[in-house]
Parts: C-alpha cells; structure tokens; sequence
C-alpha cells in the first residue's frame, strides 16, 4: 500500500503528516499520523496525534537546542524515521510561489527545483524554506518521488482585469503581477462544498482563511475568481506580523526619511508589523482577546474592519455573494472574531447565530441571514496527499 509523507514548512514551523492510500485506491488518503514542530528559535514544541487523534508526543525543547529549521528539519526527521513502519513511497510539499510557470502540482527534480529558487525574491519569508528539505532530499535519495504543490496554483485563470496592477507593461511582463496565495486550503474547502453545503458548492462565496497569514478568496461554481494577496503575501488583510494592503509611498517614506535599506524594510514588513504592530506586543489573536488594553482592542478592531471591507470588494468581484465561509486557525476558532466581522457585513443582511458560533459550529448563521454563513476547518496536508497520489497513479 503506498504511503505518502507530507511536509509543510514554515519560517518557524514544520507541519507533517503521513497518510496510507485508500484501501480502493478511490477515495481519500488515511491519515496515519500528523505532527507539527512550532516556535523554532524560541521555544520549541513538538505535538505528534495518530488518526484518530490520539497524542503521540508532547515534547517542549529547551531553548537554544532547536535553533534554527535545519535541526528542525533533523527532529522531525528522526520522528518519521523512527515512527513509522514503512519509508515513505513519496513525499508532497507545500511550495508558497510556483509564478508564472507551475499552475499544477509537479514532481521535482534538480532543473525544477532551480526554477523554484528563482522564485525566491517573490517569496522570501516562505519559499527557501519550502525548497530546503526538497533540496535535502533530492540530495540523499533522488529517486524519491516528490511532488511540489503550489498555493499561488488555484488562482490560476483569473479574468486579467483580476490580477494585472497599473503598472508599465514591462514590469506585468516580467512577472509583476497579483498572484494569490493560500490555494491548497482555497482547494480543499472548495472539494469539501458538494458534501457539506451541496446548495452552496455552485454558489458564490468568499472563504476567510485567518490564521497568522490571512486572506481572502472569492469563489464562484467552486473555483477562484479573486483573492486578496497579490504579487506577494504582504498584499490584503491584517496579518500576524504583516501590514496587509500599504500605500507604497510609505516604502519610499522608510528610504528617504528614515534611512532604511531593502532588508530592514523587508524584516519590518514581514516581521514587525500587522497585530504584532499595532499592539506593540504580540500578533497572537488569542492573547490579544485575552487582555482588555487599547492597543490591542485596536488590532482587533483593524483587522476585523480590514476583512468585513474585503468581504465586500470580493463579492463585486462575483456580482454578489451567497455565503461567508470561515476557515484555519482564527476563523475555525475566534468567535468574538466571527461576529464582529459579521456585524459589519450588514449591508448583505448578514446575520449570526450567537449560540452557534460560540460553540463552533459548522453552520453559524441565524434564520434571518440573507446569506450562509460557515465554518469549515481546513486540512492542507490533506489536500497535498491527494495530489501526490493522482501524480503516482498517472505518472
């Protein structure tokens, strides 16, 4: 039976997961076991479940002893080698940016891989870190299928008026143009639709991916018609650490007046900015729902009006909206976060359910809601396994 290993790399993080096929070989992968390593540099953390959500491993590190992602990449390595009964037939990656010129899922090798690093520039919080454990292991086994997955990839197909920024046509040509991002999770809320919302699977949505990365994408007949990040994932909504949408005059600002290069700028843009900023403490939406100051009743306030504003710009991109789907960390889980973003989409008549949404549940909206309003946890890893196996099983 083929066993996929899945891999999703963070700037700070590892997520994995191991899957079987599917006894038929038709339906969804079995998930085996699923892990993640959280808080490389700082204080590390491993949490590893079964399939059934049993804890495997709970194991905090001392800090200082994981420092960096390759002795990430070294423990969670060791784990997989030492916990599961069989090698992996195929390993599928996360990879943030495929650009112009990966639209599906691919398997990698030394020449696509190259490729792939010079993408680097479009992503650099993300995209040296998605590549350096393919690297590796193209290195120690290169007749190991791996197969890279692309979250810029859903969006694909977008009307050009969608994703082309006013800019000289020799920049648009050169790649500078709106890409989108968060596409597996897009995707596999997208294949959950027929069987959980089968009224809405056609219709059209706006998915909230809101996590420490937050975006939005219109969906319309269950693909992309437009989405919020653009050229990278600094562009669109408040996000842990990132600014979301900026007047770039604020980036001719840091050079000329304050005196910043292109690195400090970019550590500011990526690093230091969105809740993080605003709250001058911490971009963690649940510590900022925990504390009563006004910097972080601020932040919340911000990103909620930033999300509820695109909700709005995404539905004109459909010529309406049907329904509100809330997905990843802060939207399966912050329920003040939910209906305060609700609040503000009076306009479409939306309304919810308190009872529901404090308690999580997938369907959150009150009878008298002009529009659906769901919550739908999504499974990324899941998504990449799917892929690696159709790639398998048609070469």
């Amino acid at each position: 039976m083929t066993m996929i290993l899945v891999l999703n790399v963070g700037s700070s993080s590892i997520k994995f997961a191991a899957y079987n096929e599917a006894a038929d070989g038709l339906g969804d992968p079995t998930l085996l076991q699923r892990g993640e390593l959280a808080e490389v540099g700082d204080t590390p953390h491993l949490h590893v479940h079964d399939g059934h959500g049993k804890v495997l491993l709970e194991r905090t590190f001392e800090p200082g002893t994981v420092a960096n992602m390759a002795t990430a990449e070294s423990v969670v390595n060791d784990w997989v080698a030492t916990h599961l009964d069989s090698a992996p037939d195929a390993v599928g990656h996360r990879v943030v940016h495929g650009g112009t010129m990966f639209h599906e899922p691919i398997r990698v090798d030394a020449e696509v891989l190259a490729k792939l690093e010079s993408l680097t520039p479009l992503a650099p919080l993300h995209q040296p870190f998605n590549l350096a454990p393919i690297r590796s292991l193209l290195k120690k086994n290169p007749d190991l299928p791996q197969i890279a997955c692309f979250d810029t990839g859903f969006h694909y197909g977008h009307r050009p008026e969608m994703d082309i920024y006013a800019l000289p046509q020799y920049l648009i040509r050169s790649g500078v143009r709106r890409y989108g991002f968060h596409g597996l999770s897009y995707e596999y809320i997208a294949s959950c639709l027929p069987k959980m919302a089968p009224d809405l699977a056609s219709g059209r949505l706006v998915i909230a991916h809101l996590g420490n990365g937050a975006s939005l994408c219109a969906l319309h007949n269950g693909r992309s018609v437009d989405s919020t990040m653009g050229f990278s994932a600094l562009e669109g909504l408040v996000m842990g650490t990132r600014p979301g949408n900026l007047d770039p005059g604020i980036v001719l600002y840091l050079m000329q007046e304050c005196g910043q290069d292109a690195a400090a700028i970019s550590h500011l843009l990526y690093h230091e900015c969105g809740l993080k900023g605003l709250s001058g403490n911490t971009g963690d939406m649940r510590e900022l729902l925990e504390v009563d100051t006004p910097e972080a009743r601020l932040a919340v306030d911000v990103f909620v009006h930033r999300v509820a504003q695109s909700v709005a710009a995404m539905a004109t991109s459909m010529g309406g909206i049907d329904g509100l789907v809330f997905t990843a960390g802060i939207g399966e889980r912050a329920s003040a976060v939910r209906a305060a973003i609700v609040r503000r989409l009076a306009i479409f008549n939306a309304r919810i359910d308190a009872t529901a949404n404090a308690a999580n549940a997938s369907d959150i909206a009150a009878t008298d809601s002009a529009i659906a309003l769901r919550v739908i946890p999504t499974d990324e890893e899941q998504m990449i396994a799917r892929h690696t196996l159709r790639l398998l099983q048609t070469g």
